[in-house]
C-alpha cells in the first residue's frame, strides 16, 4: 500500500511541476535583426541581464529558436508582444514533457 502511495505522490508532483508554468516565450532567428538588438530587447523586456541576454541571442542564432522565458500566459503575452512591436519574432508555446 505504501508503494501504490509513493507512486501516487511522484505524479501529483510531476503534474504540479508541469502545470506551475505551462508557457514558454520563444524567440525566433531571422536574417534581420542584430544581436545587439536582441540582446537590448531581451534586457528590457523580459529583464534578462546582459550576459544572460547575450547567451539567449547566441542559442537562437544557431538553434533558429530559443526559449528565454517560462511562466503564465498572461505574464508572457506583454512581453511577447513587446519583442513582436521591435521586429523580432516571438511566440508563446505550451510546455510538453
Amino acid at each position: 500500500m505504501t508503494a501504490g502511495y509513493n507512486t501516487s505522490t511522484a505524479e501529483d508532483k510531476k503534474t504540479l511541476v508541469l502545470t506551475e508554468k505551462p508557457y514558454q516565450l520563444v524567440v525566433w532567428n531571422d536574417e534581420v535583426n542584430t544581436f545587439e538588438w536582441v540582446i537590448e530587447t531581451l534586457e528590457e523586456v523580459c529583464g534578462h541581464s546582459h550576459e544572460q541576454a547575450e547567451q539567449c541571442a547566441y542559442i537562437i542564432h544557431f538553434k533558429g529558436k530559443y526559449a528565454v522565458k517560462q511562466g503564465e500566459y498572461d505574464e508572457l503575452k506583454p512581453q511577447c508582444d513587446a519583442i513582436t512591436e521591435r521586429g523580432i519574432g516571438a511566440t508563446i508555446e505550451v510546455m510538453v514533457d
